[in-house]
């Protein structure tokens, strides 16, 4: 299982903030999305960085609510591991638990494709596992 065929699924949806745009602006559409995190993207839809809402608790706690005025590039997380389309489900899940984060961008010619989430491939290695074991099954009854 690819990738892709977790985006197949879910849909290629993803939302994305510029740079320049306020920790404010991100936090509201966090919120108003119920995400966890959101995508910086420039404008040919590179990804340039990731703001988590980890980044968004983390900052305001350290420094105060007078952050949510800076801008995101201050705060984003600019070194994004990303993934593309033809990748393993199991190669994401090393990527994210060696990294130790929960979102992954999706590109795919330099530009962004996508974004899954830890969730996203714990629901698809789950229905992966039910299918593997209904087919067992149905062997086992066969034989």
């Amino acid at each position: 299982m690819t990738v892709r065929s977790i985006l197949d699924e879910k849909g290629y949806d993803v939302q994305t903030i510029r740079p320049d745009a306020t920790l404010r602006e991100a936090v509201e559409v966090l919120a108003e999305k119920r995400i966890g995190a959101i995508v910086v993207t420039d404008a040919e839809r590179r990804v340039v960085g990731i703001l988590s809402e980890r980044d968004c608790v983390r900052v305001i706690g350290n420094d105060g609510p007078g952050r949510l005025d800076d801008t995101v590039a201050t705060v984003m997380t600019s070194k994004v591991v990303t993934a593309d389309g033809n990748e393993t489900v199991h190669q994401v899940m090393e990527h994210m638990t060696a990294g130790r984060f929960r979102h992954l961008p999706v590109v795919q010619g330099g530009k962004l494709l996508g974004i899954i989430s830890i969730g996203d491939v714990v629901k698809h290695r789950l229905a992966e596992m039910e299918r593997e074991s209904h087919a067992m099954r149905e062997y086992i009854m066969s034989t």
